[in-house]
Order: C-alpha cells, then sequence, then structure tokens
C-alpha cells in the first residue's frame, strides 16, 4: 500500500512551474496553486493581468489532490437550516451556487481540453439508518420544491440497481452532481493558468505578508514579490504561513484530516456487484463515508477516520485500519480487498460548514472554508473572485456572510477530540 494520493500517482507531474527569484511587481499575487488559486490565476491572466501564484509545496499539494474525486451540487449544511440563518433567497442563491461550480468545470475542462475523466454521474445521499429516511424525504421534498427539482428520493428498493449493499434504507439523488480525475485535472488548470500568461512558483512559501507603499508585499524564501491585489487560498493549510494577516483566518478555520483510501482494480462482475449505478455516494452519518468508482475501477473509499489535525504518513496508515472497518460493514464482500493507495489532506471546516470568500482588507481577497465541498465550488470562487478583481460585476454568492471567530482556537484545533465524541454520540443515538 502507497502512502500517497492516488490522484497524484496516476497523473502526469506539473513541469510548467518557474525556475528563476521571485521578483518584480504583480497586478496579483495568490498564495495556494490548488483550485481556488489556479482559476483565479487562469482568469485572471485570461484577462491580460499579470498574475504570479506562490504555492509552498508542488501544485495540488492540498486537498485539491486529497480528496473522494467527488464534484457535487447540494449544500454541506442542511437546507432547512440555510433557509432559517438567511432566509429563502440567500438559501437558493447558495444552493445554485453549486451548481453554477460544476457547470464552470465542465465548462473549463472542454474549452482548455483537460483529459479527467469528467463525468456528470449524480450523487446518492444514503440513508444510513431506518430513522434517517424520514429526515431524507423532509429534505428532498423541501430541496425540489425550492430549489432543485430534478432530485429523486429512492426507495430502499430503488438502490438495489444503483449500490450492491443492505446497509442503506433510501437515497436522495441529485442528478446535476458529477466527478473526475483531480490530479489530471489540477494538472490540467495549472498548465492552462500557465499558458494565458500567468506565473507558478513552487516549493515557494509565504514567510511575510504586509501593506507597504500602498502595494503588498510578499517574502518568500526566493526573493519578494511587490503586488497589487492577493488572494489567499490555502484553505485547510493556512497554519503553514505567515500569521499576519493568516491569524484572521486561523481563528477561523478549523482543519480537520479527511481520509481515503484506494482498492486494487475491480473486476467487471465485483463493479456490477457493488457499484452499478457507477454514481458518487455519500452517508448521512455524522462521522460517514463517501465512496466512488475511479476510471480505473478502483473503489475509492473515504471519511473522518480520526479527529485529528494531522495528516502526514503515520495518520494516513492508522486511518486504513479504520476505513477497512467501515468499508466491510457497507460491502462485505470487499472486507479483505488490498488497498493500493492510502492518502489524507486537511478539510477546510468552519463552525457552521459554509464556505466564506470576499475581500478582508484593501486588496486582500480570500476564499476558503469549504469544508468538504471545495472539489466542486473552489474553481468557481477562484474565478468570480478573480472577476471581483478585475472590476467586473461581483458575483460572489458567500458576500457579506458573517464569519465570527470560534472562541478559544487560535489556529490550533485542541478541541477536534471532544467534537469526535459528540458527533459520535449523535451518530449512535440517531
Amino acid at each position: 500500500m502507497e502512502l500517497r494520493s492516488y490522484w497524484q500517482a496516476t497523473a502526469p507531474r506539473f513541469a510548467g512551474a518557474a525556475r528563476g527569484p521571485v521578483e518584480g511587481r504583480a497586478e496579483v499575487a495568490v498564495i495556494g496553486a490548488g483550485f481556488t488559486g489556479l482559476a483565479a490565476a487562469r482568469q485572471l491572466a485570461r484577462a491580460g493581468a499579470r498574475v504570479v501564484v506562490l504555492e509552498g509545496a508542488e501544485v495540488g499539494h492540498g486537498a485539491s489532490a486529497r480528496n473522494g474525486g467527488h464534484v457535487n451540487n447540494g449544500m454541506a449544511h442542511g437546507y432547512a437550516d440555510a433557509m432559517a440563518a438567511f432566509g429563502r433567497d440567500r438559501a437558493r442563491a447558495l444552493y445554485h451556487a453549486y451548481d453554477a461550480a460544476i457547470d464552470l468545470i465542465e465548462e473549463i475542462v472542454a474549452t482548455e481540453g483537460i483529459d479527467c475523466d469528467f463525468r456528470r454521474a449524480g450523487k446518492l445521499k444514503l440513508a444510513s439508518k431506518a430513522g434517517h429516511v424520514a429526515g431524507l424525504r423532509a429534505s428532498y421534498e423541501l430541496i425540489r420544491r425550492e430549489a432543485d427539482p430534478e432530485t429523486e428520493f429512492l426507495s430502499r428498493e430503488d438502490l438495489r440497481g444503483e449500490i450492491g449493499s443492505e446497509a442503506f434504507h433510501g437515497a436522495l439523488l441529485y442528478r446535476k452532481s458529477a466527478m473526475m480525475h483531480m490530479g489530471r485535472y489540477i494538472e490540467g488548470l495549472a498548465r492552462a493558468a500557465t499558458a494565458h500568461g500567468a506565473t507558478i512558483h513552487e516549493s515557494t512559501p509565504v514567510t511575510g505578508l504586509s501593506r507597504h507603499e500602498g502595494a503588498w508585499r510578499l517574502d518568500t524564501p526566493h526573493g519578494r514579490l511587490r503586488a497589487d491585489k492577493v488572494l489567499v487560498a490555502t484553505g485547510g493549510y493556512s497554519a503553514e504561513f505567515a500569521r499576519k494577516p493568516f491569524a484572521h483566518f486561523l481563528r477561523r478555520i478549523v482543519p480537520v484530516g479527511s481520509f481515503v483510501v484506494a482498492t486494487r482494480a475491480l473486476s467487471a462482475d465485483e463493479v456490477r456487484a457493488t457499484m452499478p449505478g457507477n454514481r458518487t455516494c455519500v452517508t448521512t452519518l455524522n462521522i460517514g463515508n463517501y465512496f466512488r468508482l475511479s476510471p480505473d475501477s478502483r473503489l475509492i473509499f473515504g471519511g473522518r477516520a480520526k479527529f485529528s489535525a494531522r495528516a502526514d504518513a503515520q495518520t494516513d496508515a492508522a486511518s486504513a485500519t479504520i476505513l477497512r472497518r467501515q468499508l466491510a460493514a457497507v460491502f462485505p464482500a470487499l472486507a479483505d480487498i488490498p488497498f493500493d493507495y492510502c492518502f489524507g489532506g486537511l478539510v477546510d471546516m468552519t463552525k457552521d460548514r459554509l464556505p466564506r470568500a470576499g475581500e478582508l482588507e484593501d486588496g486582500l481577497f480570500f476564499a476558503m472554508g469549504y469544508s468538504g465541498h471545495g472539489a466542486q465550488l473552489s474553481s468557481y470562487m477562484g474565478t468570480v473572485l478573480a472577476d471581483a478583481m478585475l472590476g467586473r460585476p461581483d458575483r460572489n454568492p458567500l458576500k457579506d456572510l458573517p464569519w465570527p471567530s470560534i472562541p478559544g482556537h487560535a489556529g490550533k484545533p485542541w478541541f477536534l477530540p471532544l467534537v469526535g465524541l459528540h458527533y459520535r454520540l449523535k451518530d449512535i443515538l440517531s
């Protein structure tokens, strides 16, 4: 079993990074070469702006290449909760932002010729307990009435043609959801950004960020860059960068490890017995799982195996044991299947599980807090913020959402074990 991202292991390595020093002045500096940062760089460069991307490790180092490969619509936040918190119109706008995000990814893939197996597969939200069916049906009726008439409710009998498991009692089908190969998409997005004129520096962490003589000054081990505007797109990895003004984000973002395994390739018979519907799947448990088939017929199976702010080889290896147990509960016939890859990444959670994006202060923009739904929304938010920086109409669906700090949190989430215990108890009692 390799302790590395399946998506990176089976995709080309981005070869277009700049090799010279970091110097001069840019119109926009982007911190982070994930989906958000690269989509923004592409959009800015297409408009003729001089944009420089500064990545502390390599393209796709963070969550963009360490996820389950889902491109799902629908919010992590419950729709009824969103309506109660923000009103009918804002809840509908937030929901449709995810639809627009998937449309944009489909457009980018086609326009830039990115070979990443993008496919509108549909998503199943699976009821893990009989007691979850009523709530799932109520959610379906509300979403169908208020935002998405294409959703469907599937009974337990309906699921027999979708998934080869007796673990679930019904499902909500989101037909607009998609899937793709994350490694090939991130590499293709980076190539597209540089083809349009963006400069990408890898192994170039930002060690200082300050306002100086009307511009932003970004210090790195390889030199200093001045920029009129800055986009912070560091997500759950924000703690690796300069403390100021990152301290603002560190008090509001909780990095949580999410872990994934990729099995050996399934035979045609195993595919028919396991995932005949070939959709993306998520479960209704608070500490649930998400899974799908890869383009080469592996089962990609993930979840919050451990409530930890670490994602390294040690935690990845330990999570494999937990994920094996969870996979066996869903697909008993695959209980002993070999895992070829195991990998983890940091999800940037917010207290209410809604992302945030906008302009923090003069010329300092940000997008983060995707809370496990970044694969679909991040390319969209990067593009939307790029348009705002270019002076185009502001289409930010998250603009002006209140974002209070988390009491007692200053970047190191000491409370994660307690949060994990809380959600485990909720799953037991639900």
